[in-house]
């Protein structure tokens, strides 16, 4: 047996005494307040970086490169994992949030720069990427280096998300949808773990998000006004 296996159930055995009584309200149905769609990175902690340890409060969505985007025979769509807390749980905000350094716009800006040879499944999470990242990689500074386009990147990233998310029939129009990075690596500030937003409903432009959202101007932040 992997011993990190038997680590992780003893740390269950806590964590199942300390939430026994945090179910009574949500064991037969949910209404969490936001949906978020977090990039799958072993770094990023879903719920604590919200310092959320409440059942049912939020709908954590993950995945490399933090899509929202599936493809169907109909064409790309909303993913369903997103969809179904907006569709069935009246959730009416998604918080998309990327993250400095992310393996997956990395690996999108090598293949779109020089080309990549991964598995089939990697390569269609890749390919989900590349098409929306393509314009922000030839709208790069000359002078940029590769973690600088990288970083620049995951803000476009999410932003072409948010697009996605707010040009879709199938999200309700009374949904909120924001794009925030999650910064570990002291790109924004020396504050570890902050998340910095860069997006509401499809405005990016810094001044006119302080203005309009007073109460968190100090959490908005963006590396690239392109």
């Amino acid at each position: 047996m992997n011993w990190t296996l038997i680590e992780l159930l003893e740390h269950n055995t806590a964590h199942a005494t300390e939430f026994a009584s945090r179910f009574d309200g949500v064991q037969d149905a949910q209404r969490p307040d936001a949906v978020t769609v977090c990039c799958a990175d072993s770094r990023v902690l879903q719920d604590h970086l919200w310092g959320n340890d409440e059942p049912g409060r939020l709908f954590t969505c993950g995945n490399i490169g933090n899509r929202v985007v599936q493809r169907t025979d109909a064409g790309e769509v909303v993913s369903g994992d997103v969809l179904y807390p907006l569709a069935h749980t009246d959730t009416e905000l998604v918080v998309v949030v990327g993250h400095t350094g992310c393996g997956a716009v990395t690996a999108a800006y090598d293949d779109l720069t020089g080309g990549l040879d991964e598995p089939s499944g990697i390569e269609h999470c890749l390919g989900l990427l590349t098409p929306r990242l393509e314009a922000g990689v030839a709208a790069l500074p000359a002078e940029a280096s590769r973690t600088e386009a990288v970083n620049r990147l995951v803000e476009y990233n999410v932003d072409r998300q948010v697009e996605f998310l707010l040009g879709s029939e199938d999200v309700p129009g009374d949904v909120e949808v924001a794009g925030v990075v999650y910064d570990f690596q002291d790109v924004y500030s020396d504050r570890r773990g902050e998340a910095h937003v860069i997006n509401v409903d499809g405005e990016t432009d810094v001044g006119v998000l302080r203005d309009e959202h007073p109460e968190i101007d100090s959490r908005i932040e963006r590396l690239w006004e392109y």
